[in-house]
């Protein structure tokens, strides 16, 4: 029997900071990413129902692999179902060379992980589409995998700002992307928006 929310049983499973350490393929998962301090372990934690599945960090840059978290229902034992934590990037005190490790890596997986069927990009929406949000939304698109934006910490937010920035980031996403990328407003404080993005993210993996 399928649970309500199938994100409540998402679990740690491992880390992965070279291609070699990638579960095996044969399943479908869906990759968050976002700039440092974005909001991205929040939203994780948020679409989990879950207060520490993803590290909340005030120390930006913390997270230094693709963490992947199981959320498989048993009746799908044979075809897993992950959420991946990407790199949070943009931040000037992780050293170069790990940076281009990450880049390569990341870019590695988006052209070949044949699992991948999604890409959230977590953006905080005072601050959206920065170079980084960019490229990552270009690797999915690039790839023909469907790509979602959160516009996170809405609360932060009155009513109109909040739909001033999204129709502001609809325009600018739809100019450079068409119709492939979509994007709606997000508060894991709030919870606002969260029960859209899980949908949206279901839908992906055939949940």
């Amino acid at each position: 029997m399928r649970m309500a929310n199938p994100f409540v049983r998402a679990r740690y499973l491992l880390s992965a900071h070279t291609p070699k350490q990638l579960p095996p393929e044969g399943g479908a998962e869906v990759a968050f990413a976002g700039r440092s301090n974005a909001g991205k372990s929040s939203a994780l934690n948020a679409l989990c129902q879950q207060n520490a599945l993803a590290r909340v960090s005030k120390t930006p840059g913390r997270t230094q692999q693709l963490v992947f978290f199981d959320m498989t229902p048993p009746d799908l034992a044979d075809h897993p179902r992950f959420l991946v934590d990407l790199p949070g990037y943009g931040y000037a005190k992780v050293p170069q060379d790990l940076q281009a490790h990450w880049q390569a890596f990341i870019e590695r997986y988006f052209q070949t992980r044949e699992s991948l069927k999604g890409l959230v990009v977590v953006m905080d929406i005072r601050h959206p589409l920065k170079d980084y949000d960019r490229q990552m939304i270009g690797y999915a698109v690039e790839r023909g995998l469907p790509a979602h934006g959160l516009l996170t910490k809405a609360d932060k937010l009155g009513r109109g700002q909040q739909m001033q920035q999204l129709n502001a980031v609809k325009r600018e996403l739809f100019s450079a992307f068409g119709d492939t990328v979509s994007v709606q407003t997000f508060s894991a404080e709030s919870k606002q928006g969260v029960d859209e993005a899980r949908a949206v993210v279901a839908g992906w993996m055939g949940l």
